[in-house]
């Protein structure tokens, strides 16, 4: 026997509270009605609800048992109201974020980690990759948004890019290296040492080549290449060896991992790192919110790295 959920609302509305016009009022509806859906159900079961002639109402064995399913009704309904409030607003939901590895890991993933502090109803993944796939993912409809750099005239016509940090490319190394305790450097003092290459895929491969060439440096000895940013972390803090990374990167990990960026000045990239998002697609809510948390975060990280860069490094 099928039952209209609907019934059982109004059954447990009744029962709870004492009535057949308090029942009505608490739900909204006319007491007419209702009267008519009690009598719908009580002909559907073929028994009485509420014992004849007794005021107040007094439901039957059957009809007490049908309101604790009409309660149940009206807390799902409810629950599944509020559900789609939090979705509508941005408070749950699923944003699938996309980005370059040592980024994401050193710069994006602390920012995700705050935001699922102040939004744990909202559910990010994230995963990795480069421009080109990135924006196919995008295309595909795969991944929501992306971080990544890219140059002006590299962001294609179909996609809307937000501006976040512009290029910034320093050597780093660890902190206590024979050459981090130098002020003046040149592009001598670095030839002795080894270089941790990242991905030759990565856009900072290219950036080390372009920056070792520009300071003449172009015959270097590379130690250690590829890898996750935990496992460059792990040698470039283990040895004497010098990499090229984000300047983000390096400031927010140079008291927790113990590395630190050279003063000497290589050039930045043409790149500026931001948030690409189909320009057609409205994003869900959910990740509207992320963007405009991530671009928050990152304009409060630009003024800490300027004033940083302003003070400590190239003063």
């Amino acid at each position: 026997m099928k039952i209209d959920p609907r019934h059982l609302e109004i059954l447990a509305a009744i029962v709870d509270r004492g009535g057949l016009t308090e029942g009505a009022a608490a739900l909204g509806r006319s007491q007419p009605s209702v009267s008519r859906t009690l009598a719908q159900l009580e002909a559907r079961i073929g028994a009485p609800l509420f014992r004849p002639g007794r005021r107040p109402l007094q439901p039957t064995e059957i009809g007490l048992a049908l309101a604790e399913q009409g309660r149940a009704v009206l807390k799902a309904g409810r629950a599944a109201a509020e559900l789609v409030d939090r979705h509508r607003s941005g408070q749950a939901g699923l944003v699938r974020a996309g980005g370059t590895p040592i980024f994401m890991d050193g710069v994006v993933a602390p920012m995700i980690a705050r935001f699922n502090e102040a939004l744990p109803g909202v559910r990010v993944d994230q995963s990795y990759g480069y421009a080109e796939e990135l924006i196919a993912r995008l295309r595909g409809g795969a991944i929501d948004i992306a971080v990544l750099p890219l140059t002006r005239e590299g962001v294609p016509a179909d996609m809307a890019f937000r501006p976040l940090l512009p290029g910034l490319n320093v050597i780093a190394c660890r902190q206590g290296h024979p050459l981090a305790r130098r002020r003046l450097l040149t592009p001598g003092d670095i030839a002795h040492y080894p270089w941790i290459a990242p991905p030759p895929e990565s856009p900072l491969y290219r950036d080390l080549r372009r920056a070792l060439a520009r300071i003449g440096a172009e015959d270097f000895r590379i130690s250690f290449s590829g890898g996750s940013l935990a496992s460059v972390l792990s040698v470039l803090t283990g040895s004497d060896s010098l990499t090229v990374l984000p300047y983000s990167v390096v400031f927010l990990l140079r008291e927790t991992s113990r590395i630190t960026a050279l003063s000497l000045e290589i050039g930045h990239p043409e790149r500026i790192v931001g948030l690409l998002s189909p320009a057609t697609a409205e994003p869900a809510p959910a990740v509207r919110r992320f963007r405009d948390f991530l671009a928050a975060q990152f304009e409060a990280l630009g003024r800490r790295i300027f004033r940083h860069r302003t003070d400590q490094l190239w003063r």
